[in-house]
């Protein structure tokens, strides 16, 4: 098994580079950000087989689970708390290898071990997140931060 994640790591690049053209294909002309986030959470679903993959909207104070792929998962997490509170805050991209580690870290599922949270930052605001966890740890790194925040920067807001 740690093979064949080493070799999904390591063609990673190339994975993301021809799934970026169809995500673009997705999302030209479609003006519904509904329909926008649920393609583009099932097309990385699709392409890479994580664990879970989802967007949460900025509603208020709260973080509010929009289109997603995988089992269920937490529907509102304030600012500051867990890994998507977090990187909500500080309007960062966070990578975690392993979640237990991290602090307040809200376990939606425990299958979860490593997760990638990315921003969508429109107007100098944070208005939506990408969530992606992996069953593995460790599983992401600065590749997928490149292109996730490409990704996310393709969604109209």
């Amino acid at each position: 098994m740690a093979e064949d994640l080493h070799i999904i790591q390591g063609n990673k690049a190339e994975q993301y580079t021809s799934l970026i053209p169809q995500i673009k294909g997705l999302l030209e002309g479609e003006p519904d950000l509904v329909a926008n986030l649920a393609n583009v959470a099932a097309a990385l679903k699709e392409q890479f087989g994580w664990f879970w993959v989802g967007f949460y909207l900025v509603k208020g104070d709260e973080l509010v689970l929009g289109p997603f792929q995988g089992p269920v998962a937490c529907t509102r997490i304030r600012k500051n708390r867990g890994v998507c509170g977090s990187s909500w805050a500080q309007a960062a991209t966070l990578i975690v290898p392993d979640v237990e580690a991290f602090p307040g870290h809200i376990a939606c599922s425990s299958l979860s071990r490593s997760e990638i949270v990315v921003p969508l930052i429109r107007d100098g605001e944070v208005k939506a997140i990408l969530d992606v966890d992996s069953e593995h740890l460790s599983h992401f790194d600065t590749t997928d931060q490149q292109f996730l925040e490409e990704i996310v920067a393709l969604i109209v807001l």
